[in-house]
């Protein structure tokens, strides 16, 4: 079992190398986003670079944000969901992006200054997002994030959903999409020890269950936790397979292909054969997850 100092690391340095080596056209990371949800109107408002395919579903789906409210996305990225968000809160919002990458970060500044609203409504900052000293309590109306609390270390996770309540205004909602162990199911040592699987979003994946729990303990009400049924085995890399298919390919690709063109989503390098037969539908799911601070 990997030390959290190993964990943070180990997925440092790999969506840093997911940042640097970026060579696409974006074709591909446009097809998976649309998969989960995103419109081609909606990516086509927003930086090519911002969408780096990493999604594993679409917060904004089920964040109804508003004129005026304040977002915080936790694990920002190249800017996705921010800029997405930035057009729904309009010029009397604000959005704020935290990242602990600062390769991520960089590009994520790159992207704002080709972001051209009108107004200047988004901005990013360097955090783990376990701890954000830079924001105050009871400031943001809705927290969102794709795809990253499973990154964070098993004994650190709970952290992350206290952060979450201190931030939030009463009445303040979170709606994040993750990698969840679904119910019943555990994920077998071979794969849990598997840093590749790790930091491609399924390693680390906590039980449902526990989400439930780290929301309940931190003080949220109106808890929603809902598998969306995307899969998350990549059996071919092409866009045409995505689009025929009409399924969105896991933040958590497996497929070979992926990894040698450098286009996979989280980008997972496999290390032993079993890890690379195993179908990962069977332990893990792509969640929505909602709830509410109480008023």
């Amino acid at each position: 079992m990997s030390s959290a100092s190993e964990i943070y690391s180990a997925v440092k340095a790999h969506y840093s190398a997911t940042c640097s080596n970026r060579t696409s056209t974006g074709t591909y990371e446009s097809s998976v986003a649309k998969a989960f949800g995103y419109t081609a109107e909606e990516l086509a408002s927003i930086p090519q670079d911002a969408n780096l395919g990493l999604s594993c579903g679409n917060p904004l789906a089920l964040a109804g944000l508003r004129e005026g409210e304040t977002v915080i996305d936790l694990g920002s990225g190249a800017g996705l969901d921010c800029f997405l968000a930035a057009q729904n809160v309009g010029p009397t919002g604000k959005v704020i992006g935290v990242d602990m990458n600062d390769d991520m970060l960089a590009k994520a500044d790159s992207n704002n200054k080709k972001h051209h609203l009108g107004h200047n409504n988004v901005r990013f900052i360097k955090s783990p997002i376990t701890q954000i000293k830079a924001l105050e309590d009871d400031s943001v109306d809705c927290i969102i994030s794709n795809c990253v609390v499973n990154l964070v270390p098993d004994e650190d996770k709970h952290q992350v959903f206290r952060e979450m309540h201190r931030l939030l205004r009463p009445g303040g909602r979170v709606a994040i999409s993750d990698t969840l162990i679904k119910q019943g199911m555990t994920l077998p040592a071979h794969l849990k020890s598997d840093m590749a699987l790790l930091v491609g979003c399924i390693a680390g994946a906590s039980p449902v269950g526990d989400y439930e729990t780290f929301l309940r303990d931190a003080g949220f009400v109106d808890v929603i936790i809902v598998d969306n049924h995307y899969d998350l085995n990549v059996y071919n890399s092409s866009t045409a397979d995505i689009e025929d298919r009409g399924v969105g390919r896991s933040c958590c690709g497996t497929s070979e292909a992926l990894v040698q063109s450098s286009r996979s989503c989280c980008g997972v390098l496999l290390g032993g054969q079993d890890s690379k037969n195993a179908d990962l539908n069977a332990y893990a799911g792509s969640y929505s997850i909602y709830a509410v601070k109480a008023a």
